[in-house]
């Protein structure tokens, strides 16, 4: 029997790329052999005609099915209803803008049926993003490593081949805050990787802006490590070691010299540094409680509008 494989896409504002990655993904699944496909397009709440050419290809392919969104949700919330609704063997995700090339899905089929669980795409060459850009990943790639109970691959984005056992495990996690990347290398599995060179998006813009990257980042670390708590407090620690030091520096002089005129400035510095320290700590703080927050009220991660060129309710 052949054996079905599934390509997961989210979409959010991307109708130039809806025909572009339509044409450059078909003939790269039609060439593999003794498999079946189904691509599925998962439109989060996009605002322009994007859902629109995405009818159209369900329309003229059966192997297109289209997931909509009631609204826009945000990527991770996409990914996670494209892999639900996700009927294959194994799932593939891949995003829209072609910078991850639908020519590495071949090797990564060959991979799994040789007995891999997990296909990871790691990119040896980010050239096509900014240096600010690459610095940025950097950084977060080596702090995560140190601070995290995972090991996360570096220069690993969502493009990566997983086994139907993954896909199901990943169902069994409810988190409603969802670091995608972070829950799939907590899945573990047998677990091989291919080297590719990233591209230049084919169409369209980046939904990511600074902020939302930094947000992003955020959420990578709060959501598998609870080291960023006690860093506080330890340096919560240190500052109370030296607030002593300088207590009894301040008594012994007052016993030796008499009772100087305090500075202001001293004084002034050791305010602001330590109203500045709680203040950090407390937002520190406030980010754990808001996904506690979050997760207590166990909203659905999505709701889905309608289902496009499914037989049945996945």
């Amino acid at each position: 029997m052949k054996q079905l494989i599934s390509l997961v896409v989210p979409f959010y504002n991307e109708e130039e790329a809806v025909r572009v990655f339509a044409g450059a993904v078909l003939p790269v699944l039609e060439d593999i052999p003794d498999a079946e496909w189904e691509v599925v397009c998962v439109d989060d709440g996009s605002r322009d005609r994007t859902l629109a050419g995405l009818l159209k290809l369900a329309a003229a392919d059966p192997r297109f099915k289209v997931v909509e969104l009631s609204r826009n949700f945000g990527k991770e919330a996409a990914l996670t209803a494209g892999l639900d609704a996700a009927r294959g063997d194994a799932v593939i995700p891949i995003d829209a803008d072609l910078q991850d090339p639908p020519e590495l899905i071949a090797r990564m089929v060959a991979a799994w049926r040789d007995g891999a669980e997990v296909v990871l795409a790691h990119r040896t060459d980010r050239s096509t993003d900014s240096l600010l850009k690459r610095g940025t990943a950097l950084l977060f790639y080596r702090l995560n490593r140190h601070i995290s109970n995972i090991d996360l691959p570096e220069n690993v984005g969502d493009f990566r081949l997983l086994d139907r056992a993954v896909v199901e495990a990943l169902k069994r996690l409810p988190e409603r805050q969802r670091f995608m990347k972070g829950l799939f290398a907590w899945l573990g599995f047998k677990t091989v990787s291919l080297d590719y060179t990233r591209l230049p998006r084919a169409a369209g813009r980046s939904k990511f802006s600074g902020l939302r990257l930094w947000n992003f980042a955020l959420e990578g670390f709060t959501s598998f490590s609870t080291t960023p708590l006690k860093i506080w407090t330890y340096l919560g620690g240190v500052g109370a070691v030296v607030a002593l030091v300088y207590a009894l520096f301040i008594v012994g002089r007052t016993i030796l010299f008499g009772n100087a005129v305090p500075g202001y400035a001293s004084i002034f510095v050791a305010v602001t540094f330590f109203g500045s320290i709680q203040l950090i700590s407390i937002g520190v703080l406030g980010e754990y409680i808001g996904r506690i927050y979050v997760e207590t009220k166990q909203r659905p991660i999505y709701l889905i509008r309608r289902l496009h060129g499914f037989d049945a309710e996945p």
